[in-house]
């Protein structure tokens, strides 16, 4: 009976170790996504679901660096650190639609959501305005759309499968 609680306990002490060495080994696991913000903003296109219509409109899109020039008309704001951004945006269209991808330091995330947030002009355009705003962000990566109610959640799901 003796032997068998040594061997048990032995056993018990054993895997424990085994455990904790497998559980020190774990690399902390990021949200941030990998690659160019055009790259990721061809995924999101080819992944969304969006109405044939619509995606038949996306050869008069472009997808450009933002500028300086850009900025505040893209952001509504020039307050906003980041590292890269890109905007997608029909060339010319009487369609409200701009999908914005930015790569901020992760400690800025929230700030900088709560900056468009605060500045985004859904009726910056012409005779038409934006339906919906969206302002998402995965690891240090901002998502903000404004456009119609449909683009803008397909769009948005096909950034957060990523």
């Amino acid at each position: 009976m003796k032997k068998k609680k040594v061997i048990f306990t032995g056993l018990f002490i054993l895997l424990a170790g085994l455990g904790l060495c497998a559980c020190g080994d774990k690399k902390e696991s990021s949200d941030n996504l990998e690659g160019a913000l055009t790259d990721i903003m061809t995924t999101l296109y080819a992944n969304a679901e969006l109405d044939p219509g619509f995606r038949e409109s996306l050869d008069g899109y472009e997808t450009i660096a933002i500028t300086d020039d850009l900025e505040s008309y893209i952001l509504g704001t020039d307050e906003i650190t980041y590292t890269e951004g890109v905007v997608s945006m029909p060339q010319m269209s009487s369609m409200a639609y701009q999908c914005v991808l930015l790569r901020v330091d992760e400690a800025d995330v929230e700030a900088a959501k709560q900056l468009l947030k605060d500045n985004a002009d859904p009726d910056k355009w012409v005779c038409v305005s934006a339906e919906t705003t969206l302002i998402e962000s995965r690891g240090n990566v901002i998502f903000f759309i404004m456009s119609g109610k449909n683009e803008a959640y397909a769009m948005n799901t096909a950034f957060q499968n990523l």
